[in-house]
């Protein structure tokens, strides 16, 4: 079996790195402060072994900059994002870019996905900004139907592989965060290229695998290292700024649950959230020579 490895952690990665306190722009912020740390971290995943870069675009949209002193710099700040996954990527010799989008309105809340239309209108902006410089196109932390269905859209005709990556209940893998069974989202894709879970507890992901396998895509999961996002929490409507991480989840317990996603069928890991460079490397050692 070949395993393609993706990255991990770039957003809570930049903000252990710089030192700073997480903000509502989270890893733009830090981008805009300090670009080469951007640049740093996709070259440290490229030397742990991952072959994709994913572009540090995940919170760029212009929900997010509205209101604040960078809302003029949505199409600069892609463009600064894609020029240090693809120097990283030059540097390095190989690898592939995938262009990061994010949810609309904020991580996990479904609520906050804006009508059909706008929301398609919204992601066909990112997608196209993304395309020409990347491989693939990646919609991460997918938590709905709607969503699904808005981001399949967005990207019709630019030409790219589109992955998405949907993110599951913490404590039931077969569900949506929306509390929709994963298998209706799963139903709507089939112009995607591959599918993952990603964004959710390790533990969460063989289910999840499970779902995804009947689409007979490629699939493959990556997992975040926060303490459990259970409903509960998400009922206070959180942001990421008010998660911690595990302490249980170091690259060799995070490797020993990708054992049990590869075993389930996936074929694509990397890590998300709280991931680093050495929980990469682990994956690497035990799988990248499949």
């Amino acid at each position: 079996m070949t395993i393609t490895l993706l990255d991990g952690g770039m957003g809570q990665e930049l903000i252990h790195r710089s030192g700073t306190p997480p903000t509502p722009l989270w890893s733009t912020q830090v981008m805009i402060d300090m670009p080469h740390l951007v640049r740093e971290i996709h070259a440290d995943y490229f030397a742990a072994g991952a072959e994709i870069a994913t572009t540090n675009t995940y919170a760029i949209h212009r929900d997010r900059l509205a209101g604040t002193e960078h809302e003029s710099r949505f199409e600069d700040l892609h463009h600064i994002a894609l020029d240090m996954a693809l120097a990283a990527r030059d540097a390095h010799g190989s690898g592939r870019v995938a262009g990061s989008i994010g949810p609309l309105g904020a991580s996990y809340r479904a609520d906050l996905q804006p009508p059909h239309e706008i929301a398609v209108e919204l992601m066909a902006e990112v997608a196209g900004l993304l395309a020409p410089a990347c491989d693939i196109l990646l919609f991460e932390t997918v938590i709905s139907a709607a969503q699904t269905r808005a981001a399949l859209e967005a990207v019709q005709g630019l030409g790219k592989p589109v992955w998405i990556a949907f993110s599951v209940d913490d404590e039931d893998g077969s569900l949506l965060r929306s509390g929709e069974p994963l298998a209706d989202a799963v139903a709507l894709c089939d112009d995607a290229a591959a599918l993952l879970a990603n964004c959710s507890a390790p533990e969460a992901m063989p289910a999840a695998i499970d779902v995804l396998n009947a689409s007979g895509k490629p699939v493959g999961a990556y997992a975040n290292a926060f303490t459990q996002i259970t409903k509960e929490f998400l009922a206070d409507k959180p942001t990421v700024d008010a998660l911690t991480a595990r302490r249980d989840m170091g690259p060799e317990a995070y490797a020993d649950q990708a054992a049990t996603w590869v075993d389930h069928g996936a074929t694509i890991l990397g890590g998300c959230c709280e991931t680093t460079p050495a929980h990469i490397a682990e994956i690497a050692r035990r799988f990248a020579k499949g």
